[in-house]
């Protein structure tokens, strides 16, 4: 998969580069309608001979527009483009969210980004898709600049829309279930297993420190979780029982294993939520309630 951080300018431009079948969105979370999306471009791709291809935004607009009310993101780029690629893209534009892209009207993003340098022929996006400055393009401009529009419909699941929005409440809830099938898979964030302060190996709990992107995720807690298939528990959260600047950390806890993780690119899948974070009154009780969280985190595993 090739993946491209800036579009070509005028003069970059190949026109002898293959022609695009794009796929248009955030696609944060990758959630149901994500994959359906996804799933579609790899179908028209085929069929009309293009090359399928996505184009996503990075920071999100609403961290551009406004960073401090900007919802918790679900996925790093990084996450995104891992996606990507196991869904069969071939080509992610990935491309910079600055004020001279958000002010590209409509007709500009059509003509000069989509036609004259990306080649594209076939579009794919949500129903509800808005572009351009001020969201004033729709599908129906993609239609009537000539471009071939295979957008869908929203994708429905218990009668309600999946979103990205509602998989982010169900994880703000600890309904990680609902959140697993919204997302038609275990929630989950990637990191580097890297070096920490040893605590909980002073605690009798080992823990592999992820290091994650995620400055403000979408759920806090303890959680029985899984990190590369293997059972662990995880406590995503700032520690209030430990001393120190509080910063936010993803800590796990793997049951039953004395091999070396660090320096490993992870995945830890989020499977049920045990509690909130909680402030103890000392590190005797910190570790007791550790002990329990492993106790129902083996009872979990042992019903699944």
């Amino acid at each position: 998969m090739q993946i491209f951080r800036h579009l070509p300018n005028d003069n970059q431009a190949n026109r002898n580069q293959a022609n695009l079948a794009l796929a248009i969105g955030n696609f944060d979370g990758l959630h149901l309608g994500h994959q359906a999306l996804l799933a579609r471009l790899i179908e028209v791709s085929s069929a009309e001979r293009l090359t399928p291809a996505v184009m996503t935004f990075e920071p999100h607009p609403r961290e551009f527009f406004s960073p401090q009310n900007a919802p918790a993101r679900l996925s790093t780029l990084r996450e995104k483009l891992e996606f990507f690629e196991q869904a069969g893209v071939a080509q992610v534009y990935a491309c910079r969210f600055n004020q001279a892209f958000s002010a590209l009207t409509a007709q500009c993003f059509m003509q000069e980004i989509l036609r004259n340098r990306l080649n594209v022929k076939t579009i794919l996006v949500g129903e509800d898709f808005r572009f351009g400055a001020k969201r004033t393009g729709s599908v129906a401009d993609f239609k009537a600049n000539g471009f071939v529009l295979a957008s869908l419909p929203q994708v429905m699941l218990n009668q309600q829309r999946v979103s990205s929005t509602g998989v982010r409440m169900a994880l703000a809830a600890g309904d990680i279930a609902h959140a697993t099938e919204l997302l038609g898979r275990p929630y989950s964030i990637s990191g580097k297993v890297v070096h920490g302060a040893k605590r909980g190996r002073q605690l009798g709990f080992p823990t592999a420190n992820v290091h994650m992107r995620h400055e403000r995720p979408a759920l806090t807690g303890v959680f029985a979780v899984k990190l590369q298939g293997l059972n662990a528990v995880a406590n995503l959260g700032v520690r209030p029982t430990i001393a120190g600047i509080p910063r936010m950390s993803l800590e796990v806890h793997v049951l039953d294993f004395s091999g070396d993780l660090y320096g490993q690119h992870v995945h830890v899948e989020f499977l049920h939520k045990i509690r909130n974070e909680m402030k103890f009154d000392g590190l005797d009780a910190l570790k007791a309630q550790i002990a329990a969280d492993v106790t129902v985190a083996r009872q979990f595993f042992n019903r699944a």
